[in-house]
């Protein structure tokens, strides 16, 4: 029978209405509390008018802008293009309006793309083209009524979480600076903001009597900060100096700043139960678990088996609340949004939906102690890459763990697996349909145009929709600029765009004028390179930068080592990349999913237009980037022929196509020297340019020259199980590194074919795995700046090999 205070309970219940939010109403409720943060209009204008006179400081005057309320776009975002009053004389000429300075930027960026003809995309891609702007006093107008775009759905939102370490790792403000004008040209309103936050993390663990060795035994080296942040190892690449704490944190507020200024909204981080070893026996009690081996070769304890603190644990409350209000405490109360991933790639150890609910509510809420409006935003990369274990009632459970509204989720690989259509709109919580595209900062010409262009509003347009954004998620950046604009695009357009016609007016403000060749070969690009559709996450396996180690004895797949066997015909890391294949002819095999003879015929189209564009930075960086990819493709077939002829114990075959699988590294390597976009002395020199002294010089030095090379540890035998993940086409790379590897390889297989005796695959192995780590702790100076014509040397490879 129930007591009384049940019973005044009951009626309290009765009495007082629990209030839901609806879907719209709680994204609403949540857009009204950012816009409440944002800076005063005056700051923002003054933000959008810097942007322009960083890209065009010529037609400062030409533009003016304006703020205006949500009112004014029918209480949505929006830009507004309007002609300024036409009897002046002097003064302005477009008028640009915005509910925020990113929505200026973008309505600026908008009006340079469709009246003037420009291009802005990031400089290692070819930089802007802003030769087709006409002079201050002659710019097109716009039609009488004006132009008004409003953004379909709130937010456009940017990175990864590993993208820090692939592409960010060794910037300074001047490129942080850039990055984000390029930014807000794009429209991105809702970016990752991760810089600096070792710093912070080590003033909440010393408030738990974490020391400082203890910290330098947690945190990772500069290259590989973000795998130590996720719990996937600790140490490598480290120690963290004090100066490299407190630089990174003095570039965060920095970051920060500019990104409020425009009226960005910053995700920053959370606690996701990832503590230093030293944790368990301050807290011995504390529910502390030693996780399993990640990519180690042999679980290396230097490095292997982080520790993670239940999220059912008191402590986990205590420190994720702590790190919340430190954060405020550094930056300010700046936003309601924290990234939080405690299950990506760790599952939690039981599939019970009541445990799994407990968990995520008790993630939430050692974020809401610290702010109390807080928004979990979630990687929804655990639904695809560990579907087994996350099945509907699974799924439900964590999504359902929080307050409804309080969690938006990142539909990572909606470009080519969307979660959003088996999840029934990932039950109704709201989610960012997002782009990945890239793994490692590879460069590889790919991409799905025909998903990026219809995806998005087949999502937002569906029955029951929750979309809330327009995401871009790739693992690194600076490459494939044709992607990027029209994903950027997709997060202002209400409806699907005619790719074939979007990518000849894309040409015309690449190239900063109409060539029909090249629009030809874009079309071919279009349907080959530019529509990948075999559902694989394209990470580049060409066999320069991924040379596969393996036996090609007359049993071939018998001779792999059991490391290998997993590297070459297994897909790592949950569905992350699929590395090889094996055909039933028992060889490797890299990812190819086009036509290669159309794709040269386009390399041709291309070639046949260079007179017309010779002097374009833009028409360079995608001659040489076609070239190599070509040559890239050609050299697969090259190694497989070579592999065959070894064989069949054709010498004279094998010799020839052995040479030339050589041969076409050093063309490369040479083709690669005449673009300044693809050097690894920039990489090596941006990250020794951080140093505060020698030790750092040669300590950043290791770590950018071996997340590029062999990632994590090796034995004298074994290399890294992650070797050539984050692979790369610079020159200097290739000749320094990708040729000696090929070289030794072949040599080995011609002394086997010289005595008649097995390939002595342990014996090159030894030898090269010596040879990379001599390489990776080498100081030798590459090359900064281009040198040769790239127009010419792409000519002179074509000839050699396609005439």
């Amino acid at each position: 029978m129930p007591n009384f205070k049940t019973q005044l309970l009951i009626v309290i219940l009765v009495l007082v209405p629990i209030v839901v939010l609806s879907e719209p109403e709680a994204v609403e409720a949540l857009l009204s509390r950012l816009d409440s943060k944002r800076s005063s209009a005056s700051v923002q204008e003054a933000a959008a008018k810097a942007v322009l006179k960083r890209l065009l400081p010529t037609h400062v005057d030409s533009f003016d802008f304006k703020i205006v309320s949500k009112e004014a776009c029918g209480g949505q975002s929006c830009f507004l293009l309007n002609n300024n009053n036409l009897s002046r004389r002097q003064g302005p000429e477009i008028q640009i309006k915005g509910t925020t300075a990113v929505e200026i930027a973008s309505g600026l960026h908008w009006y340079l793309k469709y009246w003037c003809g420009a291009h802005v995309s990031w400089d290692k891609t070819g930089g802007v083209q802003v030769v087709s702007i006409p002079k201050p006093g002659s710019l097109p107008r716009v039609r009488d009524e004006g132009l008004k775009i409003q953004r379909p759905i709130p937010w456009n939102y940017y990175q990864n979480v590993v993208t820090s370490s692939y592409s960010f790792v060794w910037w300074d403000w001047e490129r942080w600076q850039k990055e984000i004008d390029w930014m807000a040209l794009q429209g991105i309103n809702l970016p990752l903001a991760f810089t600096g936050q070792e710093s912070i993390w080590q003033k909440v663990f010393m408030d738990f009597n974490i020391s400082k060795e203890d910290l330098n035994d947690f945190f990772g080296g500069p290259a590989f900060l973000a795998w130590a942040r996720m719990g996937n190892l600790h140490a490598w690449g480290g120690p963290l100096s004090q100066n490299w704490l407190d630089q990174q944190l003095v570039l965060q507020k920095q970051i920060l700043t500019r990104m409020l200024e425009l009226g960005m909204t910053p995700v920053l981080p959370s606690f996701s139960g990832n503590v230093p070893a030293a944790l368990k026996k301050i807290y011995p009690s504390a529910n502390i678990t030693r996780l399993g081996d990640w990519n180690t070769v042999n679980g290396d304890p230097r490095w292997c088996c982080t520790y993670l603190l239940d999220p059912s644990d008191t402590l986990f409350v205590e420190i994720g609340t702590a790190f919340i209000r430190q954060q405020v405490e550094e930056y300010g109360d700046v936003t309601d949004i924290y990234n939080c991933d405690t299950f990506n790639e760790n599952s939690p150890p039981t599939n019970d939906p009541a445990y799994i609910s407990s968990l995520g509510a008790a993630v939430y809420k050692a974020m809401s102690k610290g702010d109390k409006d807080a928004v979990w935003l979630m990687q929804g990369w655990l639904f695809y890459s560990d579907s087994s274990f996350w099945k509907p009632p699974q799924m439900k459970a964590l999504l359902h763990s929080v307050p409804f509204g309080k969690m938006i989720v990142l539909d990572l690989f909606a470009d080519v697996k969307p979660i959003w259509r088996t999840s029934s709109q990932f039950y109704g919580t709201p989610y960012i349909w997002c782009l990945l595209h890239n793994f490692g900062g590879n460069i590889e010409m790919y991409g799905i145009l025909d998903a990026v262009s219809s995806g998005p509003v087949d999502a937002r347009t569906s029955e029951n929709s929750t979309m809330v954004g327009v995401g871009m998620c790739m693992e690194g950046i600076e490459h494939n600029p044709v992607i990027y604009e029209l994903t950027s695009e997709m997060a202002f357009r209400s409806e699907k765009v005619q790719v074939q016609d979007w990518l000849k007016t894309y040409s015309l403000r690449r190239y900063g004028k109409t060539v029909h060749q090249v629009e030809a070969a874009w079309e071919i690009l279009h349907h080959t390179i530019y529509n990948c559709t075999d559902g694989i996450a394209d990470h580049n396996t060409d066999f320069i930068v991924k040379f596969p180690d393996w036996d090609p004895s007359s049993n071939p797949i018998s001779n792999i080592t059991k490391q290998n066997q997993m590297q070459m015909l297994l897909a790592l890391d949950r569905k992350r990349r699929v590395l090889l294949q094996e055909t039933s002819a028992h060889l490797p095999q890299a990812h190819l999913w086009y036509s290669t003879q159309e794709v040269v015929n386009a390399l041709r189209l291309f070639l046949d237009g260079g007179n017309d564009l010779s002097g374009s930075l833009t028409y360079r960086y995608d001659l040489v980037d076609l070239t190599r990819q070509v040559l890239s493709k050609l050299a697969n077939q090259v190694y497989v022929d070579a592999v065959t002829a070894y064989q069949g114990r054709d010498v004279k075959a094998y010799s020839l196509h052995s040479r030339n699988f050589v041969q076409l590294i050093k063309d490369i390597d040479v083709l690669l020297a005449s673009d300044d976009n693809f050097l690894l002395g920039t990489w090596l020199e941006s990250a020794k340019k951080l140093a505060a002294n020698p030790t750092e010089r040669r300590q950043y030095e290791w770590n950018a020259r071996t997340q590029v090379t062999m990632w994590f540890d090796n034995t004298k035998t074994n290399q890294s199980k992650l070797h050539d993940y984050a692979n790369k086409f610079w020159s200097g790379l290739l000749g320094s590194y990708y040729l000696p590897r090929a070289s030794t390889y072949f040599s080995y297989l011609s002394k086997s074919l010289r005595v008649n005796k097995d390939f002595e695959v342990e014996e090159w192995r030894k030898e090269w795995i010596s040879l990379s780590n001599g390489w990776q702790a080498g100081t030798e100076l590459y090359p900064v700046k281009a040198k040769g014509d790239a127009l010419a040397i792409s000519r002179a490879l074509y000839k050699k090999y396609f005439s």
